[in-house]
Parts: structure tokens; sequence; C-alpha cells
């Protein structure tokens, strides 16, 4: 019997459709600062372009403001999408946010470039992109590490924080990237669940040791509906159904209100994919979520669990946080 993993957030500070970008990143805030009062671990920011509705585009200037806005959470990039920058310029940010912030910074590196090949372009970042991603995060390791003598390129800051690196991923590239790397790893069960176990399992059974990491440290992303009630969460899931439904029609993805029915906003087949893109939804009261956690954790080992929880109205969603912390101190299979 194992004490549940730790808890932590992802945020891609979702605008609500007629809402402003200013009273989303308010409301993230809140947010953040409700989930470091119920001892969450981490709060991270993922890096999206080009997407009406998300606002999380310029990653590491949020996570500064998240976390000028707290106190001891660990604020952190989930994920940086590598491939559109150069590494010495994420090195320099991040080894600011370090020395503002010590000790509470992460740096997840993502090998995708988080929006279409147009937008891709449009960041201007020359290079075989995905194709050089092992030597992009070598790169990164080594402007974070120590100075050597004769270096030629510094960062600076960035020189000898040795911010943490983190490898996520929803296949078993990266999975094997962070083992071999000895990096800790984190699969994007919120979108990609087809391949979490085999994913885990790999980097598990093939880790290495490293400076940075002594063992495996293996976190998994799922998306949450906490609420009151089975029912009235069922209810709030209709938020995430629509965006997701947007996302494959290619519309923008504006947070909706809730509706009682999904029936006549979407036809079988497109309901079949958005189920099976959420495949390791949390949906329930404290019981019923934890009931499912349970249930994930008697398939897969990870030492934190990471949620995404899209809830328009932003008093629920931090409402959201407590029925999580309910769950938490349970025994697990």
């Amino acid at each position: 019997m194992n004490l549940l993993p730790d808890y932590s957030l992802l945020e891609l500070a979702s605008v609500r459709e007629g809402d402003s970008v200013g009273n989303t990143l308010a409301n993230s805030v809140a947010y953040a600062q409700h989930a470091e009062n119920l001892g969450f671990k981490r709060f991270w920011l993922a890096e999206h372009h080009n997407m009406e509705g998300i606002s999380s585009s310029a990653t590491s200037v949020l996570i500064g403001h998240i976390a000028g806005k707290t106190h001891s959470i660990r604020v952190g990039s989930g994920g940086v999408m590598l491939p559109n920058h150069p590494p010495l310029v994420i090195a320099e940010q991040f080894g600011t946010l370090e020395s503002l912030y010590p000790g509470r910074i992460d740096l997840g590196l993502g090998r995708a470039p988080g929006t279409d090949q147009i937008t891709a372009r449009a960041l201007r970042r020359d290079g075989l992109g995905a194709e050089q991603f092992p030597e992009d995060v070598a790169q990164l390791q080594s402007l974070l590490g120590p100075l050597r003598p004769g270096q030629a390129v510094k960062a600076i800051p960035g020189a000898g924080t040795k911010v943490p690196i983190w490898l996520l991923g929803s296949s078993l590239y990266s999975a094997q990237l962070a083992a071999m790397r000895g990096l800790p790893y984190a699969f994007a069960g919120h979108f990609a669940p087809r391949l979490y176990r085999e994913a885990l399992k790999l980097y598990q059974d093939n880790f290495q040791p490293s400076e940075q990491l002594q063992k495996p440290y293996s976190m998994l992303a799922v998306p949450a509906v906490p609420a009151a009630s089975t029912e009235e969460a069922k209810y709030l899931a209709t938020t995430s159904y629509q965006r997701i439904l947007a996302l494959f029609r290619g519309q923008p993805l504006w947070m909706k209100e809730p509706v009682k029915s999904m029936d006549g906003l979407w036809n079988p087949a497109e309901q079949a994919t958005v189920k099976d893109f959420l495949g390791l939804q949390l949906l329930g009261d404290a019981a019923a979520i934890r009931a499912q956690i349970n249930e994930l954790l008697a398939s897969v080992d990870v030492d934190e669990l990471m949620f995404t929880v899209d809830i328009y109205d932003p008093a629920k969603r931090r409402h959201a946080l407590d029925i999580l912390n309910e769950t938490r101190g349970t025994d697990a299979p």
C-alpha cells in the first residue's frame, strides 16, 4: 500500500468566451494561490501559439508573474516547446527566473511546436526542429550547468543555476530520452492517454542515474472535473467537451459555459473522438475521484499526478481543488 502521489496543476490560461486576457490571467493567479494554500507541489504553464482561447504563449513571462504572486509552490513550464526557441534564450530566461525565485523554477521541455506549421515558421526558429531535440536538450543542460574553462557561449544569467530539466512526452520517444539522460519525465495523459503505461514503464525500466537525478521520477498529467456531486461534474465537463470538439473542428478554443446536454452539438463520431482524447479523465465528487485515482494507480507507478481542470466558473474551478485535496493521503493499491 502506497500513499497517493503528490498533486500538481497544469495551466493553459484558458480564456472564457467574451472575457479578456487580463481577467483570465488574474484568475490564473488566484487559482495558483489557492493551489499553494492547499499544498499542491507545482504549477506549470503550457506553451501554445496561434490558438484563440489560450493565453499562455509567453510562457516564461507568465511563470515569472505567477512565481511573483506566490511564495512556495514550484512554478514551471509544461512545457517550453524547444523547437521554437534557441537553447541559449531559454537558458537565459530560466536562469533569470531561478535567480529571482531560487529553488522554485522547473523547466519542462517538449519536442512538438505547440502550434501549426505556418505558425511554427512564423516563430522564426531555423534548424531541424524536433529532429534536433536531443542536441538542444544537451545544450541546455550545458548552459545551465557550471561554467567550464574556455567556454565561448555562456548563459548569463543561467550558468550554474542547474534549473531542473524535465522531458515531456505523449509517445515513447521522450520517455526513452529521459531515461537515457537521467531526467524526470512527465507523460501528457491529459490529451494523449493511449501510451501512458508503456511510456512510463519504458522510462522506469531504462533509467540511468545522472547528476540531476539518482532514480527515476515520473509524473502523469490527467484531466479532472471535481465537483460536489457526480451529476454536477458531468454538467461542468461539457465545457471541456465543447472546447475539444472545437479543437478537432479547427475552431477557436474559447471556454464555453457548460450545457445540460451535448446532444445536437456533436455527432457520434465526434463524441467518440472527444471521449478518447479524455480517456484518463477523472470525474465526480471526492469519493468518486479517489476511487478513479486508485484504479489508475493500480496500473501505473508515478511520483506525481498533474491535473488539468477545465471548469468555466473561476470560483468553481478553485473549489474543485478543495475537492481534489480531499482525496489526498489516501492509500492506493
